[in-house]
């Protein structure tokens, strides 16, 4: 009777699973531009519901790392503080064999550790002595830093470039937090989710104590002997100025008490002292001249500031100058992107631009230009650079990254015969409609994954009116807490069963 019982409980235990909230596991995608407006109508699809779950999931995941700051790192840059944002160009390896070492060390040999370096020269193997009593790893790799000259091995990532000095994954961080929290505001209005958004503002942008001032002098620094200076490659880490964009417009223009003038007057004023520099500083000027996706992505980050500071016609003016410009020689006649392609990681790099062009077309369509069908001197356009990228293997790289990217083509180009919605379905496999963007890549087909059947008569029956559509988003919201709830029980009592026998 007892093993009876005890299988009847894990019976139990296993179908509420089936109540078990269905979310995705976290990822960042490069880039995206959505209007605030989808998401504050509720003009939704009940396909969309799971992957409305995954998203209020990562606003909690994303949440917990904030709040961030650029005085958090340990390295002071070159101005002596800590306010300027700072970054190390990640490509770049240093080469000790003028600098008495004999030979050129390997990359696994060239990562600044005591046990590399602390033969170099005399200083170093006096410090080493005394290794047990003191800290050497930051003076070692400080000696390296301004020592050994650095040169580039493209593809090869230094790893210390985020052992010390993080301001670029924070900044990334952030803006993934803003950008989920924001959407789930637009899904169920808790006021946590924009009172966090007004915090993580404040503390990066605004506080005297904390915030970063507003330029990128020292971002992407190439070390060596000849200085500490900030490369034209550093004004990519803020690419994704574009998914704050969205998440302060949500707020803005949902009226959300928590954003209040304060934050939005402070932010504004950070913004329009920053574009100045974006558009004039030298190394600013090298990366809009970049010819692949640096250049793809300084628009977006441009174009993105502009419409926060409430200059559309000058977004409208910056898409433009994108899409008659670098744009032009980007995409081959076949599809190929060739700047990209020749790099050491060729899929990667193609899915990168083409996320970035993507995210200057959405942009365009925000201001009023109608970006989708410009064509390259040789005649390709984003879909046919989408097209050749799918027929390409991804080989060691994630072939993950090219999905998001599939659901968006299909949505902003249709997809009247579900050509990319099999080829999700195919390559991604079923869970394709748990991802995030799933809920703003629409329409797109779900291949009949997501079961609808528990919402209520009265959200099927709306149809497509207009009040119908806004009633089915809140039944979801509705059904997503409900399942929650009724897993939590579940499971619970399964536990209490179990712990009777």
């Amino acid at each position: 009777m007892w093993k009876a019982a005890k299988t009847s409980t894990l019976v139990l235990l296993a179908a509420c699973l089936s109540w078990a909230p269905a979310v995705h596991s976290f990822y960042s995608y490069d880039n995206d531009f959505i209007p605030p407006q989808y998401f504050l109508s509720k003009n939704w699809s009940n396909t969309t519901l799971e992957a409305q779950q995954t998203i209020l999931a990562w606003a909690e995941e994303t949440a917990a790392k904030g709040p961030w700051s650029v005085m958090n790192k340990t390295i002071t840059p070159p101005s002596g503080t800590k306010h300027d944002y700072m970054s190390w160009a990640p490509y770049w390896w240093p080469d000790c064999s003028k600098a008495g070492n004999t030979t050129e060390l390997t990359p696994e040999q060239s990562t600044p550790t005591l046990r590399v370096f602390h033969s170099t020269t005399d200083i170093l193997s006096h410090l080493a002595r005394f290794s047990h009593s003191i800290r050497l790893y930051a003076c070692i790799s400080g000696i390296v830093w301004v020592t050994c000259a650095y040169v580039p091995r493209d593809g090869q990532f230094n790893p210390d470039v985020r052992t010390l000095i993080n301001d670029i994954g924070n900044f990334g961080d952030m803006s993934d937090a803003i950008l989920y929290n924001s959407i789930s505001w637009a899904i169920n209005g808790d006021s946590k989710y924009p009172t966090r958004i007004a915090n993580w503002i404040d503390t990066w942008f605004l506080n005297n104590d904390t915030m970063m001032n507003p330029n990128l002098n020292y971002a992407q620094m190439n070390r060596g002997p000849t200085g500490q200076v900030g490369t034209h490659t550093g004004i990519l880490d803020l690419k994704s100025m574009a998914k704050i964009a969205v998440g302060i417009l949500i707020l803005r223009e949902g009226k959300a008490p928590e954003w209040t003038t304060e934050v939005d007057n402070g932010f504004d004023a950070w913004i329009k002292a920053y574009i100045p520099w974006l558009t004039s500083a030298k190394i600013a000027l090298e990366e809009m001249n970049s010819a692949n996706n640096h250049g793809s992505f300084y628009f977006n980050q441009l174009a993105s500031l502009q419409i926060l500071s409430g200059d559309k016609d000058g977004a409208k003016q910056t898409i433009q100058k994108f899409f008659t410009g670098i744009y032009e020689n980007q995409i081959a006649a076949n599809g190929d992107q060739p700047f990209e392609s020749e790099r050491t990681h060729p899929y990667h790099y193609r899915a990168y631009n083409l996320q970035a062009m993507l995210t200057n077309a959405r942009l365009g369509a925000y201001v009023g230009f109608n970006a989708w069908n410009v064509t390259t001197k040789q005649g390709g356009t984003i879909k046919s650079a989408l097209d050749f990228a799918m027929t390409k293997a991804a080989g060691s790289e994630p072939a993950s990254e090219i999905y998001m990217i599939v659901q968006a083509i299909a949505a902003s180009y249709g997809d009247p015969g579900n050509t990319y919605a099999n080829w999700l379905l195919q390559n991604a496999g079923p869970d394709y409609v748990k991802d995030a963007c799933f809920l703003w890549n629409q329409p797109l087909s779900d291949n009949g994954l997501v079961n609808v059947t528990s919402l209520t008569s009265s959200a099927s029956a709306a149809g497509a009116a207009a009040t119908g559509k806004n009633q089915k988003a809140n039944d979801a919201s509705a059904v997503q807490r409900y399942g929650v709830l009724v897993y939590t029980l579940c499971v619970a009592a399964g536990l209490f069963v179990l712990r009777g026998l």
